[in-house]
């Protein structure tokens, strides 16, 4: 395995990064990439990778995608090379998004990457707002958010019970506990830089984050370190009728009610982790 030279043999031998297997990889072309986790998406990530390729997003950082295991078809790879797409990740292991978002994490650190852009598969957020995030990682900025809620931003079709609970549960109580006025937190369009990622006392290689773990946590963690945080504007659409999302009915809302209840009391936190590793 190559990694890149900020990485040390032993540092990289710690992280815990579920198994996955490398479809295709043209290589790294550019400073940053973008990565896109998807399953079973079907049109809603042929959508988006439209859309990226109308704004020629491959021309200012390159796009890798990393599948959950998807079995609609939607991931052929030629098709998704028309479109810019430079790498397919297939995660083989078991865990959700945050298990796939560590093994396509951990390879574009590996491959030497200065920035993370990440935007969900589902056809929902617009990538217009990439090259803005991409900017502010240039200017320094560890931690970009993407938020339909503040002056520019746009949400559209947003259902009533999940508006409320991040603007009166989940975004409060992430902005309590970070020390960071957070105002749009539950949603994965956001970017990172390589030296947040890389911080021992970040350390997110961590078979801790399986489900939706590491999104609330790295809210959480990142401000209370110092690192540099900003919200940018951004349109988040909803499809009318059935919304089309992964976390569904009473058991999942509860299940992200608790993982937010243990990032904002530093459940997650490494130190607490060493002291409790049950």
């Amino acid at each position: 395995m190559s990694i890149a030279p900020d990485i040390s043999a032993r540092m990289r031998a710690a992280w815990q990064v579920p198994a996955f297997e490398t479809a295709f990889w043209l290589g790294r072309s550019k400073p940053c990439c973008v990565i896109i986790p998807v399953i079973n998406e079907g049109d809603r990530i042929r959508n988006l990778l439209s859309r990226m390729h109308a704004l020629d997003i491959a021309t200012i950082a390159d796009i890798i995608i990393v599948d959950g295991g998807s079995k609609d078809g939607s991931l052929a790879p030629a098709q998704l090379q028309q479109n810019g797409v430079r790498g397919l990740l297939v995660k083989t292991a078991p865990g959700k998004l945050s298990a796939q978002l560590r093994c396509a994490y951990a390879f574009a650190l590996d491959q030497g990457y200065d920035g993370i852009v990440t935007i969900d598969g589902n056809d929902k957020d617009d990538p217009q707002a990439i090259p803005a995030f991409l900017e502010q990682l240039t200017q320094g900025t560890d931690f970009v958010q993407a938020s339909r809620f503040i002056p520019g931003g746009t949400g559209i079709n947003t259902p009533g019970a999940r508006h409320m609970a991040i603007r009166l549960i989940h975004a409060p109580l992430l902005s309590l506990s970070s020390g960071f006025h957070w105002t749009d937190t539950t949603q994965g369009f956001r970017a990172y830089s390589r030296r947040m990622l890389l911080d021992a006392r970040i350390a997110p290689f961590r078979d801790v984050f399986m489900t939706y773990e590491l999104l609330a946590y790295l809210s959480h963690r990142v401000p209370k370190l110092g690192f540099k945080c900003v919200e940018l504007p951004t349109a988040r659409v909803y499809p009318p009728g059935e919304v089309p999302t992964k976390i569904s009915g009473v058991r999942g809302n509860i299940d992200l009610i608790k993982v937010l209840l243990t990032a904002c009391t530093g459940g997650y936190d490494p130190v607490a982790q060493v002291r409790d590793p049950g």
